[in-house]
Parts: structure tokens; sequence; C-alpha cells
């Protein structure tokens, strides 16, 4: 099995989360938190801050780990994207568009579930209530879960 190391990013502010649409790539078209490949040799903290940066055009000066999601696509079952999961607690600048990404504040109750990845409305609750996780997701065509499992940490 090839690991390839990721991050997803996620802030909150009050009764409101920041997702931004993909516009190109993995995931195009899916409202999604931001993150992306940790590069070879940079630390999984400073992919975070680098991501976040080019994505959206903020700064986070204060991140928290809150868990581990494995994802394993059927297409290619020998790869595992190993996502590494952050809080960002405080940051600056204001969140901007960018090539990649179209960010927009939802309230929590009205998150676009329908329009993200499937395994979002499993993980992303625990998530928001401030608990740590780690999940395991099994995929068919990037749209069906074949099998999943999620534990708090």
């Amino acid at each position: 099995m090839r690991k390839i190391l990721q991050t997803l990013a996620l802030i909150e502010k009050g009764n409101k989360i920041l997702l931004g649409m993909k516009k190109r790539g993995f995931g195009v078209g899916r409202w999604n938190g931001f993150g992306g490949k940790v590069k070879e040799g940079e630390k999984i903290e400073e992919a975070v801050k680098r991501e976040l940066k080019e994505e959206v055009g903020i700064l986070a000066k204060k991140i928290e780990e809150k868990g581990v999601l494995n994802f394993v696509f059927d297409q290619n079952p020998e790869e595992i994207l190993e996502v590494h999961l952050f809080k960002i607690l405080d940051f600056e600048g204001e969140p901007r568009e960018s090539e990649e990404m179209r960010p927009k504040w939802f309230e929590k109750e009205k998150i676009p579930f329908d329009q993200m990845w499937p395994d979002d409305k499993y993980w992303l609750p625990i998530f928001l209530n401030g608990k740590k996780l780690e999940g395991n997701f099994y995929f068919a065509d990037n749209d069906k879960i074949l099998d999943y499992k999620i534990k708090v940490i």
C-alpha cells in the first residue's frame, strides 16, 4: 500500500464554517475544506498553512490537529489518501477566491452536504462538536461509500 499524505483544514467563525467550491482537479464541483498534498520534506503543519494561503489567501496563525481520515478508492486500491484534519483557531486576512477555490461562509445548520463528498456527513458533525476522530472510508467511483468506520479519540 502506498500512502499519500494530505491535509484538510476547516475554519469556523461563530455559527459559520468556511468552505470552498473546488473549481478544478480532484473534487471539482464540490464544497470542501482547504488543503492538499504534503510536499516531500514538508511538515504537515507547514502544508496546512501553505495550502490555506494558496487556496483562500489567509495566513493561519494557530492550528489544531483534529484527526486523520483515510480514503481508499476501488479504482486504485493500492493507494491510501491519509488526510490530516485541522481546525484553524486563528488566522489573518480575508478569504478570497483563487484559481482553485471559491470560498463561502455557511451557517452550520445549512452545510450543503448534498454538494460535498459523501463521507463529510459522517465525520464533519463530530469535528464541529470539537471532538478528535479517526476515520476510514472505502469508495466506489468517487461517489459511493462501500464501507466506513469512524472512531472518536
